[in-house]
């Protein structure tokens, strides 16, 4: 009966109603103003205003980067593991170079 209580699923349900059950009594701890102010919804740039259309982010240099990094890390890893006996396994190695250069390749071509 009782290691059915050590469950993970089990264990995070209790954890969690025992977390709801402390927010719910300390919500009268809570600072809660009189009353709310305007502009309680704007965000905050140093005392300016923002304007909103020119807030979209350029993720283009970022994707390259992101790619680059992750296939570097990939084969980084993928090398360090490859057992030294087997013969099979630095075939896979030399294969993940390959493509880590062929990817490599078409992200740095322009």
């Amino acid at each position: 009966m009782y290691n059915i209580l050590l469950s993970p699923p089990i264990g995070f349900l209790i954890t969690l109603f025992i977390v709801v059950l402390f927010a719910h009594m300390l919500r009268s701890l809570s600072f809660k103003p009189k009353k709310q102010p305007p502009d309680i919804g704007k965000s905050y740039a140093c005392g300016e205003d923002v304007p909103t259309h020119l807030m979209q982010p350029d993720y283009s240099q970022f994707f390259p980067f992101a790619f680059f990094f992750t296939v570097l890390h990939v084969v980084a890893l993928m090398i360090a593991t490859v057992p030294v006996e087997t013969k099979g396994s630095f075939a896979i190695a030399v294969i993940y170079i390959a493509g880590a250069v062929v990817g490599l390749s078409m992200l740095f071509r322009r």
